[in-house]
């Protein structure tokens, strides 16, 4: 494509002197053959292009260029075969035929790294990516690249990731489980919240503060799990809490304006707004429901 594009015919607009201009890299044998064919042909260095005259001149430009990018082609293959065959690509994603083959599993990666060599293409029938011998050395410098995430996308990887990442969610889920049944947060020593009433808190949702510790921490509990902690974890202690009542819930006022932002990441508790006391009050009331069912279940049971 970009040999192509070297090659331009450019038709006059000089109406009294009909003719063309000719655009193409310079090489020496090339510019003899292209006098050979036009040898009315002057060059225009202002232009950096030359003029072919006559009202054919269109035409016949267009007929040697073609002509001559054929014969480029060959050329070019040929020094992509000498390539190959100096330093070769072994690959089970490559096979050599007529021209080169790639087939991979799906990978948008490999889609964009084969979309931005020259001349490569879709082949729909045989559902593989066809390479011309002319652009080996562009393929040769994407190989690496499209090897890798030909490798990645292998059914068996994938299997693989998957199973790294659903063991690596249950590892993470229970972590943050046994520290939920721990009951404690890690707030500013000289900010604590207040006790007795439902907060906000960015881990927990809306909990009830019950006690805070005197004694700073000497390390960042588990990590990730409570993003507010910026600074050194000395200026933390444990502050313990449990669940709210639905009474506490519905006696509290909601929060009208939103703390601050810089606030709620310093510090890691809030005052909670109409929105989250809701959702506390609604989970509230499941837990209700789902022991009044197990009540009634354990009533029926003990009477049969």
């Amino acid at each position: 494509m970009e040999i192509v594009s070297a090659f331009q015919v450019l038709p006059s607009d000089n109406d009294e002197r009909p003719g063309a201009y000719a655009v193409f890299p310079y090489d020496r044998d090339l510019v003899r053959r292209f006098r050979d064919i036009f040898p009315r042909a002057r060059w225009r260095a202002g232009e950096e292009r030359w003029f072919v005259p006559g009202k054919t001149a269109v035409q016949r430009l267009d007929a040697w260029m073609a002509q001559e990018l054929e014969t480029l082609d060959r050329h070019a293959d040929a020094k992509g075969r000498d390539a190959l065959s100096f330093e070769p690509l072994e690959s089970p994603y490559l096979r050599i035929a007529d021209d080169l083959k790639v087939r991979t599993p799906y990978s948008r990666t490999v889609v964009e790294a084969l979309r931005s060599i020259p001349f490569a293409h879709w082949d729909p029938e045989e559902r593989i990516w066809r390479v011309p011998f002319r652009s080996y050395e562009a393929l040769k410098a994407r190989w690496p690249e499209i090897e890798a995430a030909a490798r990645r996308n292998e059914p068996e990887a994938r299997r693989r990731r998957r199973e790294e990442q659903r063991a690596q969610a249950t590892e993470e889920s229970a972590r943050i489980q046994a520290e939920r049944r721990r009951r404690r947060f890690p707030v500013p020593g000289d900010d604590p919240p207040p006790l007795g009433v439902p907060v906000s808190t960015g881990s927990w949702g809306v909990v009830v503060f019950e006690a805070v510790d005197m004694d700073p921490l000497d390390a960042p509990p588990v990590a990730g799990l409570y993003p507010h902690m910026q600074s050194e974890a000395s200026r933390y202690v444990w502050a313990h809490w449990r669940m709210p009542t639905l009474q506490e819930v519905y006696r509290i006022r909601p929060a009208r304006g939103e703390d601050d932002q810089e606030v709620r990441t310093a510090r890691g508790w809030w005052w909670p707004d109409r929105a989250e006391l809701q959702e506390r009050a609604r989970k509230l009331r499941e837990v209700e429901r789902a022991q009044r069912s197990r009540d009634l279940a354990r009533k029926a049971s003990a009477e049969v």
